[in-house]
């Protein structure tokens, strides 16, 4: 009687370690963020990241250049919905329209768009890098990025 105790007792609590375990996973990968266009997992840092709200649901992406494709492929209009960027400088999220661009910036996806809140030195702004993307004017572009770093 002794030996059926402690096999139940053993059962049981490999029972509750089984099911706990795998509730932490699946809650894990909620919590994984990943990009709508690139399919690339989001940074923890945030930088370099962009989001928009639209319906009241947000959607985040790992470089904004990846917000302007996706919300191109899905007939969003950027200036229609809430578009907001991970800035360089003060590392906060603000309206994408407000901030100044870098063109030359390493990202996830190599376009090159870094975000700033201050005015920096040779930046353009968001509809110009809306133009940009949409031509494929960006660092991913190796006749781009020889012309923009000169080598």
């Amino acid at each position: 009687m002794k030996m059926f105790k402690t096999f139940f007792i053993t059962f049981i609590i490999s029972i509750l370690v089984t099911i706990t375990g795998c509730n932490s996973a699946s809650k894990e990968k909620e919590k994984i963020k990943v990009c709508p266009q690139c399919h690339m997992e989001l940074p923890n840092s945030n930088v370099n990241t962009a989001f928009i709200v639209k319906d009241g649901k947000y959607i985040y992406f790992d470089d904004i250049g990846c917000m302007v494709l996706w919300s191109k492929d899905n007939n969003i209009h950027l200036e229609d919905v809430v578009a907001k960027a991970f800035t360089n400088d003060t590392k906060k999220y603000v309206d994408a329209f407000k901030l100044h661009y870098r063109i030359d910036e390493k990202t996830p996806m190599h376009y090159g768009f870094g975000a700033y809140e201050k005015e920096v030195k040779n930046s353009i702004n968001f509809n110009e890098v809306i133009l940009r993307m949409l031509r494929g004017e960006n660092m991913a572009n190796p006749k781009i990025r020889k012309q923009i770093l000169g080598y």
